[in-house]
């Protein structure tokens, strides 16, 4: 992989696969650096497998994982430039919002004044400034999603991997979700991979679709591409077609 090319792609997969006791998922794309892309798929087709082997939760049986450029074979997840906000938020109950951002700068928790700073900053870019005394349980789901992408924010790292973020929330909450997370990416610019099930999610938030089907990707086009294709029969399930 050549220098431009390595800096222009945030992630590249090629010969991924993983075997389970049944089922073999292969996976092999190039995605370009500083976009949101939306990962798609019915239930079982290998979402998040796919951001395990990027995050480095799980070790494919071949292949190469670049990120930036750089391979990730024998990183751990710690030392890829990668955060992850999974469906379930992964707060500590009973530790406070500014402790639950503090583990995103550092897990032992030895923060300086500057990062405290930095983790009250984070909270009042996603609308909760004030919130750092109080406990996950006493906030909506809306909130304590709010949390974990401020601790997302703190970790500084350039790819975001968002699984399922918006499952458990309203239409109107998912409609401001995904506005921040947009005006986020415009002030970041970074890369953002999330897992959605809604066609809605696609259309207002993403620049492009990556779509899995049985273990493999099956498209990967800009979104107004996506929204065309009537080729594939899970492509049109997925978006109502059938």
């Amino acid at each position: 992989m050549n220098s431009t090319a390595s800096a222009a792609t945030a992630v590249s997969l090629k010969g991924i696969e993983v075997r389970f006791e049944t089922t073999a998922l292969t996976f092999d794309c190039a995605i370009p650096a500083g976009r949101i892309v939306a990962v798609a798929g019915a239930s079982g087709s290998g979402k998040s497998t796919l951001f395990n082997v990027i995050a480095g939760f799980e070790e494919p049986e071949r292949g190469e994982v670049h990120i930036l450029g750089k391979d990730m074979a024998g990183r751990v997840p710690a030392e890829r430039p990668v955060s992850v906000i999974f469906q379930e938020h992964n707060l500590f109950a009973h530790l406070d919002v500014a402790t639950n951002v503090g583990f995103g700068i550092s897990p032992a928790l030895r923060l300086s004044t500057a990062d405290r700073m930095r983790v009250e900053e984070a909270l009042k870019r996603v609308g909760l400034g004030g919130f750092g005394n109080r406990l996950p349980p006493t906030l909506s789901g809306g909130e304590r999603q709010r949390v974990a992408l401020a601790r997302a924010l703190v970790r500084r790292r350039p790819l975001l991997l968002l699984d399922e973020p918006f499952a458990a929330l309203d239409p109107g909450m998912r409609a401001e979700m995904r506005d921040l997370l947009r005006d986020l990416h415009n002030e970041e610019a970074n890369t953002i991979l999330v897992i959605t099930h809604h066609p809605d999610d696609v259309k207002a938030l993403a620049d492009s679709v990556l779509f899995l089907d049985r273990g493999r990707i099956v498209a990967h086009d800009r979104v107004d591409r996506f929204l065309e294709r009537r080729d594939v029969a899970a492509i049109n399930r997925f978006l109502g077609n059938q």
